[in-house]
């Protein structure tokens, strides 16, 4: 099918309908500019229809017993397997992401539909002990009932599914708003992909369309008990603010400015190979991603040299080629931003090891080395494919140097000692770190989230259980309770 002219609207109570704004998003290719489809925007009004089809539906599919639930997500994952080579066709073209980058994006959401079915059944209850004789506590965990999704573009159609999955398997229902850049992969394939799975009208809403269409009302809306949100620490405190002056639960998974360390006992070739591809996986707009390689001084020199040689090695081009591996990036605005931030930073005194060249969207790799203490690049997140190596005396100052950012994601520590590397990632200041690994990994069973400003809450395994259900004390006195009046 044709994606990109077959789901270019809203997905609302099962319906495929066009929006009612006065004016379109339009999905362009990033990497030629083609136009792939023009969207009408909803406005506030179908913000409403899609959360009271969300509210109507929800009340049924909760009490739907969870082994019915669960098949649902086997045979969205079934799709998913059969149709594996045309979504990686639409995250190429959408999003600009390379091949490898399609196959990785899609390999977790597959992973992630696995953990779905058996997330359905993972909503346990307890039973509590009371002081008081006669009486049985019982703790139920039941669905929050409706959740909002918001979703980036970097990773759409796995960064949908992480969330929206979850949700529904147990036992709510969804609205679901994609980013203006990916409303195919991040909303259309996604409402598609449940559609065709069996799941009942209503419980999965798509609204494409934007903040200057609809200010807040996705947020505000009085439906939701949950919003989770994935993108930028910028709009992330925007919806904390506005859910909690709404009482909602906010889950937010935001940006990062992660650290890979390389000890002194390092493989170092190893090391390399980890960095090349955690700094520059899709074109380093990864929110995971080694902006920053700290290095022992007494390797800095090896480590930097075959660093930047492998970085040459990178192909710059056509995502579709399979000998690309930096693609363009999501749109011209982002690519201005990032080829200024590397002439600013190299005008403020850093030195280009590899100063890669701008054509249209396609950016190619930069190297930055002996940066002033004060650079603000160092504490930022970068979304391009900018690479720091920043040299370190000991541990204490690469513990220091790794958490002197705001941000706290991922991270890693290269070490021929792995308790060293431990130790090390015990003191850095981030909701995950990996020892002799990349810093981009994501895995559907353990705890994904940040510290600082990357984010609010975890999503994956058993803290989704916590993220999309609520608890409910419902306490038995058997026999007579004595009142003191």
């Amino acid at each position: 099918m044709s994606y990109f002219s077959e789901l270019a609207f809203q997905y609302i109570d099962g319906e495929w309908r066009a929006g009612s704004g006065s004016w379109d998003i339009v999905d362009f290719n990033p990497y030629n500019d083609e136009k792939l489809a023009s969207i009408t925007v909803a406005t506030v009004a179908e913000v409403d229809l899609a959360y009271r089809a969300a509210e109507r539906a929800q009340p049924q599919w909760a009490a739907t017993n969870p082994y019915s639930r669960r098949l649902v997500f086997e045979r969205a994952l079934r799709i998913v397997e059969d149709r594996e080579e045309e979504l990686a066709a639409a995250i190429i073209t959408e999003c600009g992401g390379t091949r490898v980058k399609a196959g990785f994006e899609l390999h977790l959401a597959k992973e992630f539909l696995r953990e779905s079915v058996h997330l359905a059944l993972r909503a346990e209850g307890r039973i509590l002990p009371s002081p008081v004789d006669g009486k049985e506590n019982r703790v139920y965990r039941l669905p929050v009932g409706v959740v909002g999704v918001i979703s980036p573009f970097n990773f759409p159609f796995l960064l949908s599914l992480k969330s929206v999955a979850p949700a529904l398997a147990l036992g709510n229902a969804v609205v679901l708003k994609p980013h203006q850049n990916t409303p195919i992969c991040g909303g259309g394939l996604v409402g598609k992909l449940f559609e065709e799975a069996g799941l009942p009208a209503g419980l999965l809403n798509v609204v494409i369309t934007d903040i200057a269409e609809i200010g807040d009302a996705l947020i505000e809306h009085p439906v939701p008990k949950v919003i989770s949100f994935t993108g930028s620490d910028k709009v992330g405190r925007h919806v904390a603010t506005v859910a909690a002056a709404n009482f909602k639960r906010a889950i937010l998974e935001l940006g990062g400015n992660s650290a890979l360390i390389v000890l002194d006992d390092a493989d170092i070739d190893y090391a390399v190979d980890a960095a090349v591809f955690s700094r520059f996986i899709h074109q380093g707009q990864v929110c995971m991603a080694a902006n920053r390689m700290l290095v022992d001084r007494s390797i800095a020199a090896e480590f930097t040299e075959k660093f930047v040689a492998k970085v040459k090695t990178l192909k710059v081009g056509d995502p579709a080629d399979p000998a690309t591996h930096i693609g363009p990036l999501i749109h011209a605005g982002q690519a201005e931003s990032i080829t200024t931030l590397v002439d600013q930073t190299i005008a403020d005194g850093a030195r280009a090891l590899l100063h890669g060249a701008t054509d249209g969207n396609l950016v190619g790799p930069s190297v930055l080395t002996d940066l002033p203490v004060d650079s603000p690049v160092l504490t930022q997140e970068i979304f391009g494919p900018v690479a720091l190596v920043i040299p370190f005396d000991d541990e204490d100052e690469a513990v220091r140097i790794a958490n002197a950012t705001p941000y706290g994601l991922s991270g890693a520590v290269h070490t021929g000692d792995i308790e060293r590397g431990v130790r090390i990632a015990q003191r850095i200041e981030t909701g995950m770190v990996h020892v002799n690994d990349g810093t981009v990994h994501d895995e559907a069973i353990v705890p994904f989230g940040g510290e600082k400003q990357s984010g609010v809450g975890r999503l994956n395994g058993d803290a989704l259980v916590d993220a999309f259900t609520t608890v409910k004390w419902i306490s038995i006195q058997h026999g007579r309770s004595q009142f003191p009046f």
